[in-house]
């Protein structure tokens, strides 16, 4: 009785343990796996890009804006009430810059390839011209300027993208 018990635990824990492992697993020996690719952190881009709350209301052209926030990530800026203009700068540390562009392209702004300063990155305006997201690529990093003109319009303050870009040729200029 003991044997036949023997046997059918011995069964048992041959069919668990087949049942663990694929055929990579099989393949490759153990400890000899390639090991994750660890993201490579770009420059410091500092707190809000590297420039002050002045430089924004001049750059981004839209009057009297307040900090809403400021944290180790982003802040954002905004002239005043809901579906006004604001100003948003946004850092992303080992995160893909092409899930942004996913993102930006799903809600109706076409990104564009562009340069700032030698590095990569790209642009997208709305089709209403009140819209752009600039991103700028470092290492497997990216940041991020954004400028909405509100939902009151863009009267005549221009292409945002502009904006947008004079904001990240400072940031990039800045990188510590």
């Amino acid at each position: 009785m003991r044997m036949a018990s023997a046997i059918v635990a011995g069964s048992v824990l041959a069919l668990l343990l087949s049942a663990c492992g694929g055929a990579k697993d099989s393949e490759d020996a153990p400890g000899l796996r390639t090991p994750p690719k660890v993201a490579t952190l770009g420059p410091f881009v500092g707190e809000c890009g590297h420039l002050t709350d002045d430089e924004v209301r001049d750059l981004g052209g839209l009057g009297s804006l307040t900090t809403v926030f400021k944290n180790s990530t982003g802040c954002n800026w905004q002239a005043g009430g809901i579906s006004s203009s604001s100003v948003t700068f946004a850092s992303y540390r080992g995160s893909p810059i092409d899930r942004e562009k996913a993102w930006v392209a799903s809600v109706g702004r076409t990104p564009a390839s562009i340069e700032v300063g030698g590095r990569k990155g790209f642009q997208a305006l709305d089709p209403s011209n009140a819209v752009c997201d600039l991103a700028v690529q470092l290492d497997d990093d990216f940041f991020e300027w954004s400028i909405s003109y509100g939902a009151f319009g863009s009267g005549n303050l221009g292409n945002p993208c502009d904006r947008t870009r004079k904001m990240a040729e400072l940031t990039v200029q800045r990188l510590g």
